[in-house]
Formats: C-alpha cells, structure tokens, sequence
C-alpha cells in the first residue's frame, strides 16, 4: 500500500452532476418500460413514493456524513452504530448492488447499440465499453467527476428537451395511426388509471426502487469532496426536483404521447415511442442519449464499488491488497476487481442476452433495499447513541423524526415482500437470502482465523 489518500478531486458541480447522473439512468431510460407494463399510469404515484422513501434515506445519510465523514460511508456507519457484522454486510452488499447493476448497464448498452447494428454479437459491445471504463476508473478522480458531469449534462439536456417536445406534440397534437392520437387521455383512457389493479400497482416497486438504486453514491463522494458540507446538502437537497422532473414528467409525457399498454420492452421506450410514431431523427438522438446514460451509469457503478471495497479494507474487513492506492489516489486493486466483474457480464451476455437484464435488476433491486435499510438503521442506532446536545449540533439533520425514518424503514420492508410475492422475482429473494447466510459465514470465519493468528503470535 502506498502512502497516498483519496483525493478531494471533486468539486461543487462535479458532486451535483454526479447526484443527478445517479439518479437518472438505465432504471428510466430502459426499466420504466416494465414498470409501466405492470402498473399502467398508476406507476407515477410509485415513482413519488420510492422518491420520496429514496429521499429519507439520502437524508440519513447526510446526517452521518457530515457528522462524521468515512472512506466507507454507510459501511462504516454501519460497522460504528450497529456492529461489525452489519458493516460488513452492509458494505459487501453495495459491493454485490454495484456489480450487479453494472452487468445490467453493460447488457442494456449492448441493446441500444443493437437498435444501429443489428447482428452484432452483445458479448462485443458489453467488452468494449468494458475497457472504456476501467481505463476511467483508473485515472484520477478528478477525470471521473469532469466525465459524469459531461454526461451527466447530456442526459438533463435531453430530458428537457423530451418534456418540450412533449408539450409541443400535447399542444398541437399528433396522429400515429388511424385509431389512438397523442394527449393526455391515454392516461386513463386504456384501462383506467390502475388497469393491472392493486396488484399491479405493488408489483411495479420491484422495478421502480430499481431505478434509483445507485443514488447513495453521493455519501461515498463525500471524502474526496471539496467544502463537502455546502456541496453535499444541496445535492440531497435536490433529489424531489430530480424525481418530479426526470421521473414524473417525463413518464407523464411518454404515457400521453404514447398509449402505455403498447410500450414494448425492445430497447428503451424513448427510443422506440418515437421511432414507431415516425420522427426517427428523434429516435436516434435519443438512442444517443440513452447509450450516454448506460456509460455514465456503469462509470458511477465502478467508482462507487470500488470506494466502498477499499472503505472495507481500510476497516480490515477484506484482503489488505484492495487498501492500495495508486500516485493519483485511485483505489486501483478494487478497480481492477469491478474489471473482472464486468468481464462476467460480457461472458454472460455472450452465453444468454435475452432476459439477463429483468433477472440481474431484481437481485440488484433487493440489494439496493438491504443497503438502503441498513442505512436508515444505522442513522437510527446513531440518534439512540448520541447525548442530546450532539443531536442538537448536528449540521444537516434528518426531517420528520422520528415518524420519517420509521415509515421510509417500513417502505423497504414492503419492497422486499413484494420481491418475494412476484413469481418472476422471488428467486431474487432467494438468492438474497442465500447472499446474507453466506455474507454471515465469511465474517465468522475470517474472525476465527484472525483469532488463531492472534493465538498463534501470543504463544510464539
């Protein structure tokens, strides 16, 4: 290991792009469409509960960052306030939340890319972007940040421009076939409002807590954040504009322009809304746009893994080799572990493309939900240790407590019943639950061996 330290690399509008570029990704830009297939236009008010339960939790978060800023962020809390199995569940769990939304990201960007090429074999664009963004990965944090907010910029641009356009084509109307046209009618006039009944509208909090998992990364940029006490409130601050903006309205509009119950899942609905309604030009900008989402996607995925991996190794609860840092301050053996992931996925999508991505997110979805929990836990557990004039002196304390956190707590406990309840994503619990048994095994083991070196050394 080297002498180095993370680097305070990222500035206010890298922090604030990285915040928005986490919370708009593959979930929208290609899940929404399962989410829609499930709920119908009900799944609006799912996305403003998840938002507002994905809030609470940013909010714990900031709490504990900025009373006490880790390496690990919500591993290390959770290691602090509940105990050292937990942290160590907690910080391997993102890890596993991490790869698995990444090998989602990769099979997504090899499906837009196949709305240009078809033909060519996923496994070759799931390698290539691969390599792209381990080379990032690897380059000061600095480059990272300037990239996410690059791209971060095209996706918010491009969301704008959607809502425009959609307000346009809402105005002045659009006919696409001889039977439906485009306004807000086709939000109730196909079903009702919640055609799928209340069934449907559960089912969809599978997918829709997918599409902001990832968005805790900001706790992870708060070490290597300059003036992090301004620069990271403002960002959290920010999360219900970026759901009522990016989430509400834009499905809004796809829905009116679009009949939701003809929203396919071949490639993202943007793409294919404005392509079957015949403004092509529009479809392939926005098959730009969401490629564009999938890269910024996968470069957070790798970055935020790779900070909570090497987080677990500064607190010895994985090998010490993942504690190196390079000259620049990369984390670069915890990077190079992301690579071999990703090289999985790239195997994977050589072996079975179609459906890997529905499966992979709702493994990702109940990770996510157990590392969202356990933040809001280990924020808890903090309050209960806490004397009362440090709970006063806080710098960005929690609203609404203690009624918040305990329903954001019950929200995410819903989340993961309704994972198991669904015949198409309770496998997903089940291999959760296996991840967690096994999770358990690997910290008493490892304790048993540090123990008997320690032994081992004491008698030597």
């Amino acid at each position: 290991m080297t002498d180095n330290k993370l680097q305070k690399g990222l500035s206010k509008r890298h922090v604030f792009f990285i915040a928005f570029g986490s919370a708009i990704g593959t979930g929208l830009f290609y899940g929404s469409a399962a989410a829609i297939k499930l709920a119908g236009p009900s799944v609006l008010f799912a996305y403003c509960i998840a938002g507002a339960a994905v809030f609470m939790v940013m909010r714990a978060l900031g709490e504990m960052a900025l009373h006490e800023p880790s390496a690990g962020s919500f591993g290390y809390y959770a290691t602090n306030f509940i105990g050292p199995l937990a942290g160590f569940i907690t910080g391997w769990t993102y890890v596993f939340e991490m790869a698995l939304v990444c090998l989602t990201d990769i099979t997504a960007f090899a499906t837009y890319m196949d709305f240009w090429y078809q033909g060519v074999s996923p496994w070759i664009w799931t390698l290539g972007i691969t390599l792209i963004i381990t080379a990032i990965n690897l380059a000061a944090v600095k480059i990272y940040g300037e990239l996410e907010f690059w791209l971060s910029a095209v996706k918010i641009t491009a969301i704008i421009a959607m809502i425009l356009a959609g307000i346009v084509i809402l105005i002045f109307g659009l006919n696409y076939s001889h039977h439906t046209s485009a306004g807000l009618h086709n939000l109730w006039s196909n079903g009702g409002w919640m055609p799928n009944g209340w069934f449907g509208f559960m089912a969809c909090f599978s997918v829709v807590v997918f599409a902001f998992g990832g968005i805790e990364i900001i706790g992870l940029t708060a070490i290597e954040t300059k003036d992090a006490e301004r620069n990271i409130p403002k960002s959290i601050n920010a999360i219900p504009l970026r759901i009522l903006l990016f989430y509400i309205m834009t499905l809004t509009m796809l829905m009116s322009i679009y009949p939701w119950d003809k929203i396919g899942l071949e490639g993202s609905p943007f793409v294919t809304i404005f392509n079957s309604i015949g403004i092509k030009s529009a479809a392939n900008i926005f098959n730009i746009v969401v490629i564009t989402a999938a890269i910024s996607a996968i470069n957070s995925d790798m970055y935020g893994a790779s900070r909570m991996m090497y987080g677990l190794a500064q607190e010895g609860q994985t090998l010490r080799k993942l504690n190196y840092l390079s000259k620049n301050g990369t984390p670069v053996s915890a990077v190079l572990v992301m690579f071999l992931v990703l090289v999985l996925g790239v195997v994977l999508n050589y072996f079975y493309h179609d459906g890997l991505f529905f499966f992979i997110a709702a493994m990702a979805t109940f990770a996510t939900v157990l590392v969202w929990l356990m933040i809001l836990l280990s924020q808890f557990c903090m309050r209960m240790k806490l004397p009362k004039t440090e709970i006063a002196s806080l710098q960005y304390p929690i609203p609404f407590w203690p009624i918040g956190p305990i329903l954001t707590i019950l929200f995410m406990i819903f989340t993961i019943v309704v994972i198991g309840i669904i015949p198409e994503t309770r496998v997903a619990l089940y291999i959760g639950i296996i991840w967690i048994i096994f999770l358990v095994g690997c910290f008493y083991l490892a304790k048993k061996i540090n123990k008997n070196k320690m032994v081992n050394l004491v008698s030597k």
